[in-house]
């Protein structure tokens, strides 16, 4: 069970950095957009911080750090894009790696649960309700701007 978990842990460590990652990229591409900036600059903080708040545990469970989450994110997120439809898109692309934090938090509290780890438990708790606060905000800003960036001629 120990080693199972520990891949999670490792594969959800390391999504946490790529996101930060994105999540900066982002932030420099984009700076006419001032409240983005702000957010991307404190989402970005919040996934350091939760990577952080796994490295005790990886240690733990000797978590090995996968190289999936790497690879995700050059599948998915090839760097930021320009103008109002680039915008949207590395949204969605960021959308999508929270997405892959937000299974492994769910994932891993389902295991937390099953072996009784309290200190994982209460990390998993804290860490993903903050992951999932991402999603909203990034699901919200997307429906936000999807109609006149799609509809509109540039």
């Amino acid at each position: 069970m120990s080693m199972h978990l520990a891949h999670y842990l490792g594969l959800l460590h390391r999504s946490q950095h790529e996101l930060a990652d994105a999540l900066y990229a982002v932030r420099r591409a984009h700076p006419d957009e001032p409240d983005l900036i702000g957010v991307c600059e404190r989402l970005a903080g919040q996934c350091g911080d939760n990577a952080r708040r796994l490295e005790p545990l990886v240690r733990r469970y000797s978590a090995h750090l996968s190289e999936e989450p790497e690879r995700m994110h050059s599948a998915i997120f090839t760097g930021a894009r320009r103008g109002r439809l680039g915008l949207l898109r590395d949204l969605h692309d960021l959308y999508l790696l929270a997405t892959q934090c937000e299974i492994s938090w769910t994932l891993i509290a389902h295991a937390a649960e099953g072996a009784g780890d309290e200190e994982l438990i209460d990390v998993v708790r804290r860490c993903g309700a903050a992951t999932a606060a991402q999603l909203l905000w990034l699901r919200t800003l997307m429906r936000q701007i999807a109609p006149q960036t799609l509809i509109v001629a540039s």
